[in-house]
C-alpha cells in the first residue's frame, strides 16, 4: 500500500494536482458540533441545503460507510495579477478569481475521475469523487489529511501553496496509508479579518455567511440588506479580499491549467446592466457565474452602479426600475436614488 500511495502521488502530479494527502473518513469528529453551532446561529443564511443534509455533512463516514480512505487533493488557480486592483475601477465589476476562467467543477472533476480510474486499474476497490457538489466538509477533511489548515478566514491554506487552490476528494474502499493532520500556522496575524469589507468574521476561524459578500452575491436570493449594499463596492460575483491579503501567498504556486486564465476580466457595469436572460447565458457560457442567473447578476451590478459615485451610470440603472424581478427593480431604484441624491 505504501508503494501504491507513492505511485498515486506521482500520478496525481501528472494529472495536474499540486498536492495529495490522505485521511480516514471519520477524521473530524468535532466537525458535527461546529456545524450544529453554525446552523443554530443561523449563519448559513438561505443555504438551507446545509441543514437538510447536516447528518452527512457532519459525518463523512455516514455518506459512504464502506469508504476506508479519503484522498484529498489541491489544484492551484493562483492569479497572475493583484485581484484587488480592480476595486478602484468603479465603472467596472469585480469578479472573484476562481470564476474568471472555466468552471472549476468541470476541470477538477475531470482530473479526479482520471486519477480515480487509474487507482481502480492499479488496485481495484471502489471510489466516489466529489468537487464541492455533495455534503462533504472538504476543508476539515483536508486539514485532517495534512493538506493545509483552515485559516482565520475559514478557507484552507498551506505553507507551500498559499490559499489559491481548489479541493477535490476521492473516497475509496482501499485502506491507504494515512497522513498526519496539519496545525494552524496563522499565529497572531489578522490580515484576513481586517480586510473584510463587511466584517463577516465574528471571531477568528468563524464566518457569518449572512455578511459575506461571496454569499450575498452568489447564494442570497432577493434584496440585500441596505446596510450592506454600500459595503459591497463594485464586487459583483464573490469577494477575494481575505484571500488576497494572506501573507502565505508569497509561497503560492502558479496555476497549471490554462482553463483558469481570466476570460471575464473587468466587465463594464453599464454593459452588464443591459443583459437580458439570453444575453446573460451567452455571455457567461461555461463559467460558474452562469449558475446564479441573469436576475441575481444584474441585481449585483446595480448595487455596484449605486456605489460607483458616477452620476452618468444612473442612465444604465433607470430602465430597470420597473424590471419584472422585484430584487432587480429594488436595486435599480436604490442605485438611481443614490447617484442622483
Amino acid at each position: 500500500m505504501a508503494t501504491l500511495k507513492a505511485a498515486l502521488v506521482r500520478q496525481s502530479e501528472d494529472e495536474g494536482f499540486s498536492k495529495l494527502r490522505i485521511c480516514v473518513p471519520d477524521a473530524v469528529p468535532e466537525a458535527a458540533g461546529r456545524l450544529r453551532a453554525f446552523l443554530e446561529a443561523g449563519r448559513h443564511g438561505q443555504m438551507g441545503w446545509m441543514a437538510e443534509r447536516e447528518a452527512w455533512r457532519a459525518n463523512p463516514a455516514a455518506l459512504w460507510p464502506e469508504a476506508r480512505s479519503v484522498i484529498m487533493l489541491a489544484e492551484v488557480y493562483t492569479p497572475e495579477a493583484d485581484p484587488m486592483a480592480g476595486l478602484a475601477a468603479r465603472d467596472r465589476g469585480v469578479v472573484s478569481v476562481y470564476a474568471q476562467g472555466k468552471d472549476y467543477h468541470d476541470l477538477v472533476k475531470r482530473r479526479l475521475k482520471r486519477l480515480g480510474r487509474w487507482l481502480l486499474d492499479q488496485a481495484g476497490g471502489e471510489i466516489k469523487v466529489f468537487v464541492d457538489t455533495a455534503p462533504v466538509m472538504e476543508k476539515p477533511l483536508a486539514q485532517a489529511a495534512g493538506l493545509g489548515w483552515q485559516g482565520k478566514h475559514t478557507n484552507l491554506l498551506a505553507r507551500d501553496l498559499g490559499n489559491w487552490f481548489f479541493l477535490g476528494a476521492i473516497f475509496t474502499t482501499l485502506d491507504l496509508p494515512k497522513d498526519a493532520p496539519e496545525i494552524s500556522h496563522c499565529g497572531t496575524c489578522t490580515a484576513c479579518l481586517d480586510a473584510c469589507p463587511t466584517r463577516a468574521f465574528p471571531a477568528p476561524y468563524q464566518l457569518d455567511a449572512r455578511r459575506c459578500i461571496s454569499y450575498l452575491t452568489i447564494e442570497h436570493k432577493g434584496p440585500v440588506d441596505e446596510g450592506l449594499r454600500g459595503l459591497m463596492g463594485n464586487r459583483i460575483y464573490g469577494c477575494d479580499d481575505c484571500l488576497a491579503v494572506c501573507p502565505w501567498n508569497k509561497f503560492a504556486a502558479a496555476a497549471r491549467d490554462i482553463g483558469y486564465q481570466p476570460k471575464v476580466g473587468l466587465p463594464e457595469l453599464a454593459e452588464l446592466a443591459a443583459l437580458d436572460d439570453a444575453a446573460f447565458r451567452a455571455r457567461f457560457a461555461g463559467s460558474p457565474i452562469k449558475r446564479i442567473g441573469r436576475d441575481r447578476m444584474v441585481r449585483n451590478v446595480l448595487y455596484a452602479i449605486g456605489n460607483s459615485g458616477q452620476a452618468g451610470l444612473a442612465a444604465a440603472a433607470q430602465p430597470l426600475v420597473d424590471d419584472p424581478d422585484p430584487a432587480v427593480a429594488d436595486a435599480a431604484r436604490w442605485a438611481v436614488n443614490r447617484l442622483r441624491g
